[in-house]
């Protein structure tokens, strides 16, 4: 009997193995996509370049994902070329693991050149014309030729716009807040408070204020254009998105407590960081006022602004008028505690020696914030 036990073990201790070497064996194939690829957002019928413009988003590209039927990554690679047949291919980003990217209008005008399109009225050359991109799927090496699919080709047309004699005002991407938990509550007209853009970057924000957060609020978004739902910016399963990525409206930020936070976009990498921020020991000050030889007071007399009464720290003046000239911001009325900067539009003080605000002449709206010493000058139309 014993004897028969163990032929009967050893027999199934036999075939396990046989079958865990077959097991070993098992390879998967990854094989086309049935849906393939393709994009997915809705493309202008045009795209004006300017390159005092070179660093706002000119286009997110948005394509589906693709599945190749085996349990390995899948990546994209986003290719452009200036003609349609795609006979030399510039590679704008590849190993991509999300299934969107965008492209600036600085990069556009560099594919424009290379297409022999220019601005100058005085050249024989065109300033307007088509630029073709697709996006690639692929599983394994970005150099591998197999297992891939191709998006079909489109074209964006583009107009090199000339640049206006006076030099103008710049045109810059804007972000606002929206939600119950800000000022503005959701209301997208309401005198949404600005987040501040970068003075280096057009494409990084940055926020240091309060959140009227709570167990019972939602929380808020972050729109584009004032009064205008689309595009609208949240999150998506934690992670940053837009409406022009997902096709639906994303989900909002949650704030769990009425309390001051730092908020960081950058709409070129897709990241954000949320983080409370510890307030109580900054000062409130009686008056935040600008002055310059752009206002209308010069040097000699401060334009006040306002102070929130969502939040003492955030300060805004609406619709003022500044000449060509410069200006600086400085706390009751006095040069103990002033802000300025180099760059225009939008920056950063730090109440060091700064720098005047370099100005150019226009009606804007302009806010500043005393925690962090950001300001933002946002043009208003005529």
């Amino acid at each position: 009997m014993k004897k028969t036990i163990f032929i009967f073990v050893a027999l199934l201790s036999v075939l396990g193995f046989n079958a865990c070497s077959e097991d070993d064996d098992f390879t998967f194939v990854a094989k086309p996509s049935v849906e393939g690829v393709a994009f997915e957002n809705t493309f202008l019928e045009s795209y004006p370049l300017n390159a005092a413009n070179g660093d706002n988003l000119a286009e997110r590209f948005v394509w589906n994902k693709a599945d190749f039927g085996a349990p390995t990554p899948v990546k994209y690679e986003l290719q452009a070329s200036t003609t349609e047949s795609f006979e030399g291919i510039e590679v704008v980003a590849s190993d991509l693991t999300v299934n969107n990217y965008g492209v600036t209008v600085k990069y556009l005008l560099t594919l424009a050149a290379q297409a022999g399109l220019d601005n100058d009225p005085d050249t024989e050359a065109p300033n307007t014309g088509s630029l073709y991109f697709r996006v690639r799927a692929y599983v394994g090496d970005a150099a591998a030729k197999t297992s891939e699919q191709f998006s079909s080709i489109i074209a964006l047309p583009v107009v090199l716009t000339e640049a206006s004699e006076d030099g103008g005002v710049e045109l810059k991407p804007q972000m606002f807040l929206v939600g119950d938990v800000t000022a503005a509550g959701w209301d997208p007209n309401n005198t949404n408070t600005p987040l501040f853009r970068d003075g280096e970057n057009d494409l990084v924000f940055n926020f240091t204020g309060r959140f009227a957060g709570s167990a019972d609020t939602e929380g808020f978004k972050i729109i584009e254009v004032l009064g205008e739902w689309q595009p609208q910016w949240g999150l998506d399963a934690g992670l940053l998105s837009n409406s022009e990525i997902l096709g639906a409206d994303p989900s909002a930020f949650p704030v769990s407590a009425d309390g001051y936070y730092s908020l960081s976009i950058n709409q070129e990498d897709m990241s954000f960081t949320f983080e409370a921020y510890d307030a109580s020991a900054a000062p409130t000050y009686g008056t935040i006022g600008l002055i310059g030889d752009a206002t209308a007071g010069g040097w000699d007399a401060d334009q006040d602004l306002t102070p929130t009464a969502f939040d003492p720290h955030i300060w805004v003046i609406e619709g003022i008028e500044l000449t060509e000239g410069e200006i600086k911001f400085r706390a009751e009325d006095a040069w103990d505690i002033s802000w300025g900067a180099s760059t225009p539009l939008s920056g950063q003080g730090f109440n060091d020696g700064d720098p005047n605000i370099p100005v150019t002449a226009g009606t804007y709206n302009i806010w500043f914030n005393d925690l962090d010493g950001r300001y933002i000058l946002i043009p208003q139309q005529q």
